[in-house]
């Protein structure tokens, strides 16, 4: 934790029009390290993951990965926003998992995965193929890499999704949510990835409402309300005994 954090967010301010939905909102993640963003509906999580992965530009502040500078090349004092290729390149230094999962219907689990390494990263399919059935192996689907999305179970839809982002070696993974959209009885199978993905060491920021994940696996833990961070703070710390009253009434609510 000594090192230089991964990623910074520096004061960054989100507007729509006239609603703020990120208002100078500050935070350091460690290489390594998983953090989870915790907070109600309309709170600002999901704004900054956009922000972190350039799905939106940002109004005010900077964003920096790896010491590199989010969205904008600098010269001087002057900024320059990056050109859609530059975007692109860097962008691939974050692999971001969504509430829906948004694989290629036409495509199989495997050819889902092998997309973005052949036509992005000019990976030799063979090679790119090889990776993808290791990977599929990893999220417990080596037996589905010939399936359509159809023939899948929204749980191991995600886990595919999951396998393309990894596909693409990000140096950090961003994750929207990734059960809301899944059946009960299929959330722990999602979970059960991304946890063996936080015990690899891989450097993590998740929006959940899986308050119990987030105690079990998460380094800290982060309550947003209103584009602010109300609280942050050691996750098991955080979720038994928040101290700010707006933490305390969203987990109260949340834990029933």
């Amino acid at each position: 934790m000594n090192e230089r954090p991964l990623l910074r967010v520096c004061n960054v301010t989100k507007k729509f029009q006239d609603y703020v939905a990120l208002d100078n909102v500050s935070l350091e993640v460690a290489k390594g390290e998983v953090v989870c963003l915790i907070g109600g509906s309309g709170s600002g999580k999901t704004t900054l993951l956009r922000c972190i992965n350039q799905l939106y530009d940002i109004n005010d502040g900077s964003i920096w990965l790896e010491d590199e500078l989010v969205g904008y090349r600098q010269d001087g004092r002057k900024l320059y926003p990056l050109t859609e290729k530059q975007a692109i390149r860097q962008r691939l230094k974050s692999g971001m998992v969504f509430q829906r999962f948004n694989l290629f219907p036409h495509m199989t689990a495997l050819q889902n995965i092998t997309e973005g390494p052949i036509q992005v990263l000019k990976t030799p399919r063979r090679e790119a193929e090889a990776t993808a059935s290791k990977l599929l192996e990893r999220v417990g689907l080596a037996d589905k890499a010939s399936n359509y999305p159809a023939e899948l179970s929204g749980g191991q839809q995600q886990r595919v999704a999951i396998a393309r982002a990894l596909a693409m070696n990000p140096k950090v993974m961003l994750f929207d949510e990734p059960t809301s959209a899944l059946d009960p009885e299929l959330v722990g199978e999602v979970l059960a990835v991304m946890r063996e993905l936080a015990l690899s060491g891989m450097t993590m920021v998740v929006v959940t409402h899986e308050l119990g994940f987030a105690k079990e696996v998460a380094d800290r833990v982060v309550f947003m309300d209103r584009g602010v961070i109300v609280e942050l703070g050691n996750a098991k710390d955080m979720l038994i005994k928040p101290q700010e009253p707006r933490t305390q009434a969203f987990i109260s609510a949340v834990i029933g």
